[in-house]
């Protein structure tokens, strides 16, 4: 079984994004901010990883960024409210292999990880 991190301050949108990946049959580790989520990161390592982009301490890109300068593979979806084109080019620049707008659509999120799963790119 795959596991899962789930990176978000929300705890209502924790909770819908966990549902959806107990749903698809991963077990789940989550984090309310970046700081907690790069410690089980390293803790657990996790086969995904979905991250938000606004927390507190730690922000989605500085996890990221760190995730990167570690030479991390693991890949990152990130789930965000915000929808501007440089917001989605840098965290792409930074490795997230997936772009996802908050309230994430379903069928989107399961073609993303079945592009990711798969070893290609959604």
């Amino acid at each position: 079984m795959a596991l899962a991190l789930v990176i978000e301050d929300s705890n209502f949108q924790r909770k819908i994004i966990i549902k959806f990946l107990k749903n698809e049959g991963f077990e789940i580790i989550e984090a309310e901010n970046g700081k907690i989520g790069l410690e089980k990161v390293a803790e657990h390592k996790p086969d995904i990883i979905f991250s938000d982009l606004v927390m507190p301490e730690v922000d989605g890109f500085e996890v990221l960024k760190t995730l990167q300068e570690q030479g991390s593979k693991i890949p990152v979806i990130v789930l965000t409210s915000d929808i501007q084109t440089p917001v989605r080019e840098q965290c792409l620049a930074l490795g997230a292999k997936v772009f996802l707008n908050k309230p994430f659509n379903q069928s989107q999120m399961k073609q993303a990880l079945e592009g990711i799963l798969e070893g290609g790119k959604p």
